[in-house]
């Protein structure tokens, strides 16, 4: 391998949305995530369903079927 070429790994802390931290080796120094393992519904098992900005109301008026 050359020499030289290879960024330095560091001591990180990965620190996510919901305030769980997580040490880490990286090339930079801080990092921020919005969802980690201990906040994802996939892993909580949680259902979350979040439509903020009425994608499903606009979906079925779209493609929905039609009122009578």
């Amino acid at each position: 391998m050359r020499k030289g070429i290879h960024p330095k790994l560091e001591n990180t802390i990965i620190k996510c949305g919901c305030g769980a931290k997580l040490e880490t080796l990286s090339t930079t120094d801080k990092l921020h995530v919005d969802i980690c393992s201990r906040c994802h519904p996939f892993f909580t098992g949680e259902e979350r369903f979040v439509d903020t900005e009425g994608r499903v109301e606009r979906f079925n008026r779209k493609y929905g079927e039609e009122k009578e």
